[in-house]
């Protein structure tokens, strides 16, 4: 699961593309205070004959779905995914470096040219925690909108999980009567509390605790090192993301009580933990998206990978040197989790952000309301 093997993996889904589905009849503009959604043209057709693109860029990554409705969710018809470190350097300047937003904006125009390319009709382009964080963020946005041709939104902490939320909700235990989720990010990790049962119309309305943890996998690991990473430093690090966490911990004490309770996470870390558990010669997101894991398999694909030295992680089919670095400071933050909230069963999910997005757009523009014969 490399960079390149997630970037082919997406382009596969391009030519065969895939299904997201969800109960959408409850995602109305009111269910979070996001801002209008970005139009990538003035005068979208009719939502039958919609093409939309969601971009989230973040701390560490840049990602684009392009999708049309489809039933009641959407089928991808086109994908992009690059490491881009936006953030790097971040925590000690308080400001973007010229190198991070060169690699940033490159990546943005090929995803302009995708989505031109798709003859896109509207989309919704965030960007995260690296751009609310630098003092220069406003200053990198303008210059995306110069040199990309793209407007990109500054989306706050609760926007950002709501999202989130309403992208990956549909993959909650139906049963389950209290529900973790939680999002490992570059810069930022936002973790959710859903009570009460799935049936209710709009997950968003399920959030009874939310927050936007100052830590991600660029943050911890640049704190800590990523590199030479040994046992006891990794309990260092898991025990400092665990007082990050524990504010949170203390109103969501109940969380872990509740009927069916389980951790629901969407990153590259539970996706990564998840294809190396499955052995995975290279990315499927078929088989890691919905994968349930127990709590051993976890605590052993974690030993396994604080064991491991910096070489064997990035010859490792599941990371890759490109995010070898990352990949344990992710892990701290996942364990802390874990601790905070004990779980037999945890759900990965390969959705997120991004789904949530596209989601949204299509509800408020009823593009699953059948045509009228006329």
């Amino acid at each position: 699961m490399t960079v390149e093997d997630r970037q082919e993996g997406e382009a596969a889904s391009a030519a065969a593309p895939r299904p997201i589905s969800a109960d959408t009849r409850g995602l109305d503009a009111g269910s979070a205070p996001a801002a209008a959604a970005t139009r990538f043209v003035e005068r979208p057709p009719r939502p039958q004959g919609a093409t939309y693109a969601a971009l989230d860029l973040g701390t560490n990554n840049c990602r684009l779905l392009i999708a049309r409705p489809a039933a009641h969710g959407f089928r991808v018809v086109d994908a992009f995914s690059r490491i881009v470190r936006l953030g790097e350097g971040l925590a000690a300047s308080g400001r973007l470096t010229e190198a991070a937003m060169d690699r940033a904006v490159e990546a943005l125009k090929i995803c302009r040219g995708k989505m031109s390319h798709r003859g896109v009709t509207r989309a919704r382009l965030v960007t995260t925690e690296a751009c609310r964080a630098a003092t220069n963020g406003l200053e990198f946005v303008r210059r995306v909108a110069a040199e990309a041709d793209l407007r990109l939104e500054i989306v706050d902490q609760r926007t950002e999980a709501s999202l989130a939320v309403s992208g990956c909700a549909a993959l909650a235990d139906p049963a389950s009567e209290s529900v973790i989720v939680f999002d490992i990010g570059g810069g930022s990790t936002e973790i959710i509390w859903l009570g009460g049962r799935s049936h209710v119309r709009d997950p968003a309305a399920r959030i009874r605790e939310w927050a936007s943890l100052p830590m991600g996998v660029v943050t911890v690991a640049e704190r800590y090192g990523g590199v030479d990473v040994g046992r006891a430093l990794f309990e260092t690090m898991v025990e400092d993301c665990a007082r990050a966490l524990a504010p949170f911990a203390a109103k969501a004490a109940g969380a872990s009580s509740a009927r069916a309770f389980h951790l629901l996470g969407t990153s590259g870390t539970v996706t990564t933990v998840a294809g190396i558990h499955l052995g995975l010669p290279r990315y499927d997101r078929r088989v890691v998206d919905g994968l349930w894991m127990d709590e051993a398999d976890i605590v052993s694909v974690i030993d396994r990978l604080v064991d491991m030295d910096y070489e064997a992680r990035a010859a490792n089919a599941c990371i890759g040197r490109e995010r070898a670095d990352l990949v344990l400071a992710g892990c701290a933050i996942f364990e802390a989790i874990r601790r905070a909230f004990p779980s037999r069963r945890v759900r990965i999910a390969d959705r997120g952000l991004r789904e949530g997005i596209l989601l949204r757009m299509m509800h408020e523009d009823r593009a699953w309301q059948r045509r009228r014969p006329a």
